[in-house]
């Protein structure tokens, strides 16, 4: 049985009459760079705090390293770096950061550091408060990364970089950290930066999870489906979307494509395709439009 990091059982959290966890259920596995998508206000952020201690759940349960958030706060913080709202004490420099956060991580290693410093650019000598969004969030990450963590948490974490640092940001926490066999729980809705790096992803809309599975399997079982005929079914297991366009059906499925393709040809449709997707067409097929089925899928 494969050892989980991070579990997740029907998290519902509310704040008034928004829901913004719905029965959220997650399982992350230990070593897995772990893709956590949605849209903006899907619940991702808030799904964090809870792993964190900083929210607490109306119902459901949460374990980290299997230990309770809340009971066993500082035991986690101990062995995880989480980077969420990018907000530090904002009279201290990044050097004073580093000096204030050594003496709280045994494993602190002031060469990672450095290293993160000059490879990130982070203007080290600059009160936090008078840094810039991107160079904020450089910082937390450095920190998080420079105190040895067994896990690392990150909410948005290349928002307001541009394209060369989120390019090094994505090969250091490869390079220096996933392939060290830590697990990686990065949530972003940049489809594009999820598909290089990620190995299991979890889709979520509306505090509900969509789809959790790992990326290769995912990628094997969706595919889109273009025929023509009368008479074509509308609903089936493995459906997730049907169409129609100028006579033309289109499907989009969950698995089993050319199974499906061959039970249209021997009613006599005309099939013109049978096409894979790539993550942000399924992304956008679960998450993009509202009259999906609800339930969640994982993929064996």
């Amino acid at each position: 049985m494969t050892e989980l990091v991070v579990e997740t059982q029907s998290l519902v959290k509310r704040y008034g009459r928004v829901a913004a966890l719905d029965g959220l259920s997650l399982a992350v596995p230990r070593g897995a760079v772990y893709g956590f998508l949605g849209r903006n206000g899907a619940g991702k952020t808030t799904a964090i705090r809870v792993l964190a201690g900083l929210a607490r759940p109306q119902s459901g349960a949460a374990r980290v390293f299997g230990l309770d958030p809340f009971h066993d706060r500082l035991a986690i913080l101990s062995r995880t770096g989480f980077v969420i709202e990018k907000m530090l004490l904002p009279s201290m420099t990044g050097d004073d950061l580093v000096r204030f956060n050594r003496s709280f991580f045994p494993a602190w290693s002031d060469a990672l550091a450095k290293k993160y410093a000059e490879a990130l650019e982070v203007p080290m000598n600059r009160k936090f408060r008078r840094l810039s969004h991107g160079n904020r969030t450089k910082l937390c990450l450095l920190l998080a990364l420079a105190h040895g963590a067994e896990l690392l948490v990150l909410d948005e974490p290349t928002a307001g970089l541009d394209p060369v640092v989120t390019d090094q940001l994505l090969r250091l926490l490869i390079d220096d950290f996933a392939a060290s066999g830590r697990t990686l729980l990065l949530s972003s809705h940049h489809l594009s930066e999820i598909e290089k790096i990620a190995d299991w992803v979890g889709i979520i809309h509306h505090g509900r999870l969509l789809l959790e599975a790992q990326l290769d399997d995912i990628r094997a079982h969706y595919a889109r489906i273009r025929a023509s005929g009368g008479d074509l079914p509308r609903t089936a297991p493995e459906i997730v979307t049907a169409s129609d366009t100028q006579g033309v059906s289109e499907y989009v499925l969950r698995s089993g494509a050319e199974t499906f393709a061959a039970e249209l040809r021997r009613s006599g449709a005309l099939v013109l395709d049978v096409s894979p997707m790539n993550l942000s067409e399924i992304f956008l097929e679960l998450a993009g439009k509202e009259n999906h089925d609800a339930a969640v899928e994982v993929l064996a």
